[in-house]
């Protein structure tokens, strides 16, 4: 009985293929692959306006290609204009329309708590806490002023001079000038470089107190282009110096 099921059970098999067979034809070479949407295509002809209305179920219809589909335009975040300085915050500190309120503007733009006229006022306090840090070797206070690679620029200068036993003393006598020279937004860090021209007194003295460079009494004229620099999306509000070179 096991063997006369098993033969019914195969005929039944082999008569369900061929009729499958016959429903879904046969592979003959001539078939179109797979449809793939990213793949290259030649654009169909066009198609003749005066074919029959008999055929018109027999429609083509061309999709686009990889390389000339329409893709529909991602949206773009509007860039962030500049906020508007007005001419009275920037009045003595840049020119209206000059490289300098553009990049002023970039950085109130970035940093709503930006106000060149409180930078500027700022920028001339930490110039001279700089200075006279710098002269006293107060490395607390420098630290807390300066980026890392002027730190440690101004901290080799200033164990070169304790290593000869030396000590300095700076005076401001005034800041004549203090002007921004440039000013740019780089990403998300604020850059303004500044001109400083002050009259000085400076002096070295050596262990015995003796000056060995400069004098107690007459008053020089220093020429500095400083650069500060912060990280506006950085809660922290201080500006520091990034770089340094002597002016003109």
């Amino acid at each position: 009985m096991f063997d006369i099921y098993t033969i019914i059970f195969l005929a039944l098999a082999v008569f369900i293929f061929l009729r499958l067979r016959s429903v879904l034809g046969q592979r003959t070479g001539r078939e179109r692959p797979p449809y793939d949407p990213f793949s290259t295509r030649d654009a169909a002809a066009p198609r003749d306006a005066t074919r029959s209305s008999a055929n018109t179920n027999d429609k083509v219809v061309t999709l686009p290609t990889r390389s000339d589909a329409p893709t529909a335009p991602r949206p773009i975040e509007a860039a962030e204009a500049p906020v508007a300085v007005s001419p009275d915050r920037l009045k003595g500190i840049a020119a209206p329309g000059s490289p300098v309120a553009a990049g002023l503007a970039a950085i109130a733009a970035a940093d709503t708590s930006f106000d060149p006229q409180h930078f500027l006022t700022g920028a001339r306090a930490a110039y001279e806490m700089i200075v006279t840090a710098f002269a006293e070797g107060d490395r607390r206070s420098l630290r807390n002023l300066l980026s890392k690679e002027v730190f440690d620029g101004f901290e080799a200068a200033i164990k070169d001079r304790e290593s000869r036993g030396e000590t300095a003393e700076t005076r401001f006598v005034s800041i004549d000038t203090a002007e921004i020279s440039a000013a740019e937004l780089r990403g998300r860090i604020a850059q303004v470089t500044l001109r400083f021209v002050s009259q000085l007194i400076s002096v070295t003295r050596d262990r015995a107190g003796a000056v060995v460079d400069g004098s107690d009494e007459k008053v020089t004229e220093v020429t500095d282009v400083w650069t500060f620099a912060r990280d506006v999306s950085s809660r922290d509000p201080n500006w520091k110096l990034v770089a340094t070179e002597a002016g003109h």
